[in-house]
């Protein structure tokens, strides 16, 4: 059930980028045209394509935590034994929790200043735009947690760096470590 909340969840967030997107190249090129070719754009343009890229933004961080699609450095701990790996990610993910922490409780400062002043030409609240550094924070933290709780517990769906990732849905473990050992044997 958990799985299929997710599953369905990371697709509204992905559908609300498309469409966060979408709507910055219209915004974006439809006032290029206007003012080259008729003199004047709309002057909302501009700051409604800039709230749609910051919520592009932190969504697609959302979604690239989810997906563990963020750079990282895993050289080091891949060469470590699993129990250390362990300790380390403990470590990483208690410090992550409390840098995300403090975003969560800076945005919502903000979002709360933000209830107060509006924006300059659509004069939408402010705290629309703190609003996305609110959720980004929020998901994240419950992204980390629970993989963290998964660690403590020694789930098998817990996501440790340096761990070799998990093998296909269909592929056959004997080819899946085949597979790992020729990757291996190739660096």
């Amino acid at each position: 059930m958990l799985k299929l909340l997710s599953h369905i969840a990371e697709r509204c967030v992905e559908w609300l980028m498309v469409i966060a997107l979408g709507l910055i190249v219209v915004l974006v090129f439809s006032n290029v045209v206007a003012r080259y070719g008729f003199g004047s754009g709309f002057a909302g343009a501009e700051e409604l394509s800039l709230l749609l890229f910051l919520w592009l933004v932190f969504l697609g961080s959302i979604l690239a935590l989810r997906q563990r699609a963020h750079l990282g450095m895993e050289l080091v701990q891949a060469m470590l034994p699993r129990r250390l790996r362990r300790v380390c990610a403990v470590i990483t993910h208690v410090l992550i929790l409390y840098v995300l922490w403090l975003f969560f409780a800076g945005s919502w400062t903000q979002t709360m200043i933000g209830m107060h002043n509006y924006s300059t030409v659509l004069h939408y609240p402010n705290s629309i735009k703190a609003a996305s550094g609110l959720v980004c924070a929020g998901s994240m933290l419950l992204i980390v947690g629970l993989n963290l709780v998964r660690i403590l517990i020694n789930s098998p769906n817990a996501q440790v760096p340096g761990d070799p990732p998990p093998p296909e849905p269909g592929t056959p473990a004997s080819a899946t470590a085949l597979q790992n050992a020729t990757q291996g044997a190739q660096s």
